[in-house]
């Protein structure tokens, strides 16, 4: 079901699935902010508030109508954001029942999701790595810094798989199975 917007005199209210009434001055606030801080984390603007626009709704699935007028961006920017957050697991498609709409979703594990994808990325950065440390020799200064990069990387690897185990056993505690 979507955002429905009901009037006050001269206040719109926007009353998500729940029935819970939200101001979309307030909600609008919230994603701009939060898009703001993954923008400085490095993710692109566009994606990053139909990150943001997702995580704030309630039920974490808008179409891409939904998207488009509450971001007040076009069809095109709603598309390629999507893409590009599919891509790298931050959302999900799927088929609106009975449509051939399509709705975008945002899952309670999306943030496991994406650095699972990081994990994929960081093996391919070692790999790389180990490459360039056999063509320019483990003994140059160059080879030295990409050997320590290496390290570093695995590091990293390592911490990666077991800070997930540990999350999945923390959210299960504290959440429960839950949707995700």
């Amino acid at each position: 079901m979507p955002q429905q917007c009901l009037s006050r005199g001269d206040e719109r209210i926007v009353t998500e699935p729940s029935g819970r009434a939200r101001d979309p001055e307030a909600v609008s606030r919230f994603v701009e902010h939060f898009a703001a801080q993954l923008v400085e984390a490095g993710l692109q603007r566009m994606p990053a508030r139909v990150f943001a626009a997702l995580l704030a709704s309630d039920k974490g699935v808008l179409t891409s109508a939904e998207l488009g007028e509450q971001l007040k961006i076009s069809p095109a920017a709603v598309s390629g954001a999507v893409r590009y957050l599919a891509q790298v697991r931050m959302v999900s498609r799927e088929r609106e029942p009975g449509s051939r709409r399509e709705r975008y979703r945002v899952h309670g594990d999306q943030w496991y999701e994406a650095l699972t994808n990081r994990e994929a990325v960081i093996k391919r950065w070692e790999d790389a790595l180990r490459e360039g440390v056999t063509s320019l020799g483990a003994d140059t200064p160059a080879g030295r810094r990409l050997t320590e990069t290496l390290a570093f990387f695995e590091f990293v690897d390592r911490e990666i798989v077991a800070m997930m185990e540990r999350w999945r056993a923390h959210r299960e505690e504290r959440f429960g199975r839950g949707e995700g």
